[in-house]
């Protein structure tokens, strides 16, 4: 898949955004959001199955960001409410390089790390005024 991100710009502390990830089939496929900010490493964000729509947040988003997909419009959204000067960065979607319809590996139970995920957009930027 060639997933497609959106929706980045410019926004003050506390505003909001919300983010689009698109591609053709994409409602077959769990699609998480990661970001990754200047100097720093890329982390995850949220993730959305693509079977039952389990949904996972990192802590420092729960509460403020929420995911959510159109499966007919092959698109997943990212809600970004609260924001904060930290939440500045490029923010990514991509989609499970194994076990594709699912965030979380069958095996462990554990959210799968950025490491699994593959088919990465070009990224849309969020800056977060203070």
């Amino acid at each position: 898949v060639q997933l497609q991100a959106s929706g980045g710009g410019l926004a003050q502390t506390g505003g909001s955004l919300k983010l689009s990830c698109a591609a053709s089939g994409l409602n077959l496929y769990a699609v998480g959001w990661f970001r990754q900010a200047p100097g720093k490493e890329r982390e995850g964000v949220s993730c959305i199955s693509g079977l039952h729509g389990t949904i996972d947040y990192a802590d420092f988003v729960k509460g403020r960001f929420t995911i959510s997909r159109d499966n007919a419009r092959n698109t997943v959204y990212l809600q970004m409410n609260s924001l904060k000067p930290e939440d500045t960065a490029v923010y990514y979607c991509a989609v499970p390089r194994v076990s594709s319809w699912a965030c979380r590996s069958p095996v462990t139970g554990l959210p799968k790390s950025t490491a699994e995920f593959d088919s990465w957009g070009q990224g849309t930027l969020v800056t977060v005024s203070s």
